[in-house]
């Protein structure tokens, strides 16, 4: 195939285009104009029945979790399970905390995930779109919370995370399954901006009940999963060293950058190559 100098800069220019069209759309994707919806966790309130572990296996067809030792190491998620609770001895006795995707603001999977397979919902929870997938996994390493889990050992692997049950529950018309059967009221779905009005109006009635903390308001730019708690954080083993600016506002240009130099470098060596095939072709027939 011959490629002329003029063909070779419309190509670049029509990719160049194409580019910026689809950064656009993405910026786009990602403006949500109505506040989002959430979960309100009270570390107080939570007995560690652990019923939301298996109300959310039962809601998303995954493998019903397995007998649960409080005394074992902390848990973490993975692959065959969304969320775990677990117990810690703090300076105010036993206390358990519930473990899952904090469905951020501005998460940073989405803003790493080159073909959109990590996506943001209006309603406030962040998907994941198997179809878009194409199994990079950046998704996992730009997380602040560790929270997607890839199934390594499948032959058709998926990413599995908390997804609010938004297909199977929020879409319809209902509330996340954890937060729809919790017996202790340990779990609150709403908007967003009401349930921190509600977890401050806790801390203030009762300032010998929580710390003065809402974590998620503000941590890695706010998430939609919010906790209150009657000891410090980090006595529960939550990261509380994370900043309050959203990661991808730090990494937006070159986060965006990334999908122009997959797509324009391949062009741009294409182009030299059959430029310099149209030179060296000449020349071949002259020597003949």
């Amino acid at each position: 195939m011959d490629l002329d100098r003029r063909k070779f800069l419309k190509v670049i220019g029509i990719t160049s285009l194409s580019l910026a069209i689809g950064k656009d759309i993405k910026a786009e994707d990602t403006k949500v104009n109505k506040e989002f919806n959430g979960v309100l966790y009270d570390a107080s309130r939570c007995k560690g029945c652990h019923g939301c572990e298996y109300d959310c296996s039962e809601a998303n067809s995954l493998p019903e979790p397995a007998i649960i030792d409080e005394d074992a190491p902390p848990r973490k998620t993975d692959e065959t399970r969304r969320t775990v609770v677990n117990k810690f001895e703090t300076s105010k006795g036993p206390v358990f905390t519930k473990i899952q995707c904090m469905h951020c603001n501005e998460p940073a999977c989405v803003a790493a995930c080159l073909t959109q397979a990590m996506y943001k919902t209006p309603e406030g929870a962040v998907i994941w779109r198997e179809d878009k997938c194409m199994g990079c996994r950046y998704c996992m390493i730009s997380c602040p919370f560790d929270s997607p889990k890839f199934e390594y050992h499948s032959p058709n692997p998926k990413i599995e995370k908390c997804s609010m049950c938004f297909e199977t529950r929020i879409s319809q018309g209902e509330i996340p399954a954890c937060a729809e059967n919790c017996p202790n009221d340990a779990l609150l779905f709403g908007n967003r901006r009401e349930l921190i009005s509600e977890a401050r109006r806790r801390i203030y009635e009762s300032p010998d009940q929580y710390i003065e903390h809402i974590y998620g308001e503000h941590e890695a730019g706010g998430t939609c999963w919010l906790y209150i708690s009657p000891v410090p954080f980090k006595e529960l083993g939550m990261n509380t060293k994370l900043q309050k600016e959203s990661y991808p506002a730090l990494t937006k240009g070159f986060l965006y950058s990334v999908p122009s130099i997959f797509v324009l470098v391949p062009a741009l060596l294409l182009g030299i190559q059959q430029a310099t095939k149209i030179n060296i072709l000449p020349k071949e027939n002259e020597d003949e």
